[in-house]
């Protein structure tokens, strides 16, 4: 009789796709009962949706870098444009008696589109660069949307919406109208929507549609321009359109992970801290250390960096020091070499082949 499952004689990358897959429910299901049985800590479960954020937009960053092999640095920008275009939508609509959960993913929806039209919009230009030229450009461009934001002022009345690059009190709105982006001091009052379980689910989705891709004709097209352009052109694949492609799905990614981020706040602001320069360098970090065009590691990643200077909080004066080591020490252990031939002869499949020759 013909099995119905066969995971060993399974291609290697649907096997990688479900161990992925089962990896994030099996933490989901472990959190959750922890978290019902008072085990884990409120500092912990206020951790989960920024675990689950960062997860996102380092899953997005790894097509980019990992696959079409170009170096962005402008992803907290994108994260950026997905956050305050979800949150507008959430404030404008909460007076409008919508139904909560319909708002939130059509907010959702609205900030992974404007997230891909933007990417899609800076891809054009900035894609025809390589290199060091490409990070700087999409470096300026997180910068710049993050400082036309800090300067930006909607409020809205009975006579519609009004905007401003000054300060609230050139909008002119009446008094009973409201003041939605306020400036620097951002966008307050909205929805706490964000859950850990909706985190969990926009994580199963993002890397469906990563596998999906890199495991399509497409993905197969983009990896083959990221190892020899002039061989891939020469074939006749379109470097543009493959090229965009990938830059635009990895926008649209990272802007879902804003949207996760803005409605876990009450209170969203354009700082440098949370969607400046450092934040695109440490989501870039999530995705070298797991190993650039591996998503499972971009996540164990993005989890492990996250969480450690929260756990090392008790040790004020070397949390930051262990946390410089560990960042050392998982370089050398997904780099070096002497580490990775060690990983293979003590991986599983190593083990087992080991076995095999001695039962020979």
């Amino acid at each position: 009789m013909k099995k119905m499952f066969d995971f060993k004689n399974m291609k290697k990358g649907t096997k990688d796709q479900l161990i992925t897959y089962a990896m994030v429910i099996v933490v989901f299901v472990i959190v959750q009962i922890l978290a019902s049985t008072g085990i884990m800590s409120s500092l912990m479960q206020g951790l989960l949706v920024p675990l689950c954020t960062y997860s996102i937009v380092a899953i997005g960053l790894n097509l980019c870098v990992g696959y079409l092999g170009e170096l962005s640095l402008g992803h907290a920008g994108f994260m950026c444009v997905g956050a305050f275009s979800s949150a507008f939508f959430s404030k404008c609509m909460m007076t409008t008696g919508m139904n909560e959960n319909l708002r939130f993913f059509l907010a959702l929806i609205l900030g992974t589109v404007v997230a891909a039209f933007f990417g899609f919009l800076i891809g054009i230009p900035v894609l025809r660069l390589r290199g060091d030229y490409l990070a700087i450009v999409t470096l300026a461009f997180g910068e710049i949307i993050k400082n036309v934001i800090n300067v930006l002022y909607i409020g809205r009345d009975a006579d519609g919406f009004h905007f401003s690059m000054k300060d609230t009190a050139s909008l002119h709105i009446a008094d009973d109208g409201e003041v939605i982006i306020n400036g620097a001091k951002g966008i307050t009052g909205t929805p706490h929507q964000s859950t850990f379980f909706i985190g969990v689910v926009l994580i199963l989705i993002s890397l469906f549609v990563v596998y999906n891709l890199v495991n399509s004709r497409s993905g197969r097209a983009i990896m083959a321009i990221r190892d020899n352009r002039i061989a891939a052109e020469s074939v006749g694949i379109n470097i543009t359109k493959f090229k965009l492609m990938a830059f635009t799905i990895s926008a649209a990614i990272a802007g879902a992970g804003g949207v996760l981020y803005a409605h876990n706040l009450s209170t969203l602001n354009a700082l440098p801290a949370n969607f400046g320069y450092n934040m695109s360098i440490m989501i870039l970090v999530f995705v070298v250390l797991g190993g650039m065009g591996s998503f499972r590691g971009s996540i164990i990643s993005a989890v492990i960096l996250t969480m450690l200077p929260e756990v090392l909080r008790g040790l004020s004066d070397y949390r930051m020091l262990i946390y410089a080591i560990v960042l050392i020490a998982m370089m050398l252990f997904n780099w070096a070499p002497k580490a990775i031939e060690w990983r293979q002869r003590h991986s599983l499949k190593g083990l087992f082949a080991k076995k095999t020759k001695e039962v020979q």
